[in-house]
């Protein structure tokens, strides 16, 4: 059973006479303050803000002169009084209301301005503990503001600086007066905030060790941007988050929807090597065209485009290691939409800024996805982020050991292998892919398509090696793979019918690795 609430008179305007200011983050209050002393509202202030309003020249009531109670708890409790919150939640035109107030000796608030204690910036500290975490817990600011937004019918609750030049500019259109439209909006900001808020604590008490998944998944996060449009120009769309961590644009339009999907595919694919081995990858729809490692960058962008010349345009380049002119130079032959380097240098910079209609992004080289969410059915899939191929084990079940050179081309083969949607097929030698099979529903039909795509380009697949994101059910799609000039194979296992895979890479003579880890990519 829910409350019913009485009737009551819901006024559009409401002309605030007294405000209650109690904030953490004191950036702007002062101009706040005065423009709302010079349309007569009394201020009324706690501990630090009352302070910086009374150095500002304010005048300002205490909130302890009100409640005839002092802060006490070392400033823990201030403002939990009925005199403050009574003042706050009392309905203007409900007349059991006002003669409450009046037998209290309570005076109404109209405006309550309040932000909170930075809960997130605390966790974030090298040396967090649960005493300072709970230190930082704000209690009477979450309480304020929750009352104000609940009472937004007649008073204005301000949650947060960015606010202010809205009040402001109200009360100088409306002739000192607030109307419901505005009140409603940041009551609705309020408690997005405050849920955010305790989302923030519950997850900081909830990351135990023992538990890789939350109990309970709440999402809180503001929305950053407005997209153009979704996946197809019918779609609305929008970006949740914080996306400043991970990357800063240097160039072009705003990201699209597609954009950001595939510089978050770009970016997952280049975490896996290492800065020490220069590496250029180019994708097209989240897949990757062409991947390369080389000594010089340079060499490794015309090896990765070499892979698929055709399918590049339009696409995304990323590298991990600064943009040189030279560089620059030799991509700008196609039009690329994305371009994304850990740093450009500033000649390859003004270069690329020549062509309005592509992106340059620079990358934090240490943010990565810890978790991935995919909406289904009505409700969320939630996982860990997938662990990085470069770690995974490597066991030999053949009776050919791979060399040196096909180990290193193993692993890099199966560091791309990881980023390309299931069923996954990539031929590489030399650190350079040849021929990458995505997306198919037979693994074989997979290995055709990566071979016909190197074939393309002239190149040679004869002692090349294959990697397969998933193991090979039969033997059909390892001997497919030998017939085609691979002579070492990566896959995880875990087929019942291993040992005849194994026994086909005998008899070619080819050496085959296991990992134990399967890297499928729906």
């Amino acid at each position: 059973m829910t409350i019913e609430p009485p009737k009551f008179s819901v006024p559009n305007l409401v002309r605030p006479q007294r405000a209650l200011l109690s904030v953490y983050d004191k950036q702007g209050l002062v101009p706040l303050a005065k423009e709302l002393t010079a349309h007569g509202v009394e201020l009324v202030s706690s501990g630090g803000t009352a302070t910086h309003l009374r150095e500002a020249g304010q005048t300002v009531t205490d909130v302890s002169e009100i409640t005839k109670s002092p802060s006490i708890l070392g400033g823990r409790v201030k403002t939990l009084h009925p005199a403050v919150h009574g003042g706050i939640l009392a309905r203007r035109t409900m007349d059991s209301d006002l003669e409450d107030l009046q037998a209290h000796e309570i005076n109404l608030f109209d405006l309550v301005v309040v932000n909170l204690y930075p809960f997130e910036q605390a966790v974030e500290r090298p040396d967090i503990n649960d005493r300072i975490a709970a230190e930082n817990i704000d209690i009477g600011g979450p309480a304020m503001i929750r009352a104000a937004a609940k009472n937004f019918a007649f008073v204005t609750v301000v949650p947060s600086p960015k606010d202010y030049p809205t009040i402001v500019k109200t009360l100088k259109d409306e002739q000192g007066q607030l109307p419901l439209s505005l009140r409603r909006r940041l009551a609705l900001e309020a408690f997005s905030l405050t849920a955010s808020y305790d989302q923030a604590i519950a997850g900081y008490f909830a990351d135990e060790p023992e538990e890789s998944l939350p109990a309970r998944l709440d999402f809180h996060l503001p929305r950053t941007s407005a997209l153009r449009y979704g996946e197809n120009p019918h779609q609305d769309a929008a970006f949740y988050g914080d996306q400043d961590l991970f990357y800063s644009k240097l160039h072009g339009k705003d990201l699209s929807y597609n954009n950001l999907i595939d510089l978050d595919a770009a970016l997952s694919l280049i975490h896996e090597f290492s800065d020490q081995e220069p590496t250029v990858a180019i994708l097209k729809h989240t897949n990757p065209c062409g991947v390369s490692s080389h000594h010089s960058l340079l060499k490794a962008w015309h090896q990765a485009f070499e892979t698929d010349t055709q399918s590049p345009f339009g696409g995304i380049t990323v590298m991990n290691q600064a943009c040189t002119l030279e560089l620059a130079k030799a991509i700008d032959v196609i039009f690329m939409e994305l371009i994304i380097a850990p740093s450009f240098d500033a000649d390859a910079l003004e270069f690329l800024q020549n062509k309005k209609n592509r992106r340059l992004i620079q990358f934090n080289p240490s943010k990565v996805t810890t978790y991935q969410v995919r909406n289904v059915l009505g409700g969320l899939l939630y996982q860990t982020a997938d662990t990085p191929a470069r770690d995974d084990p490597f066991e030999c079940v053949t009776q050919r050991k791979p060399t040196e050179a096909e180990y290193r081309d193993l692993r890099f083969a199966w560091n791309v292998s990881k980023h390309v949607k299931s069923n996954a097929i990539v031929y590489a030698k030399n650190q350079q892919t040849l021929g990458i099979g995505a997306g198919q529903m037979s693994r074989i039909d997979a290995s055709e398509i990566a071979v016909s795509k190197g074939e393309k380009s002239n190149l040679d697949f004869r002692g090349c090696v294959v990697a397969s994101d998933a193991f090979f059910p039969f033997p059909d799609g390892l001997i497919a793979a030998a017939d085609s000039g691979a002579v070492c194979a990566i896959q995880p296992g875990g087929s019942i019918r291993d040992q005849e895979v194994i026994t086909a890479a005998d008899e070619r003579n080819m050496a085959m690795i296991f990992t134990g880890t399967r890297h499928f990519r729906h």
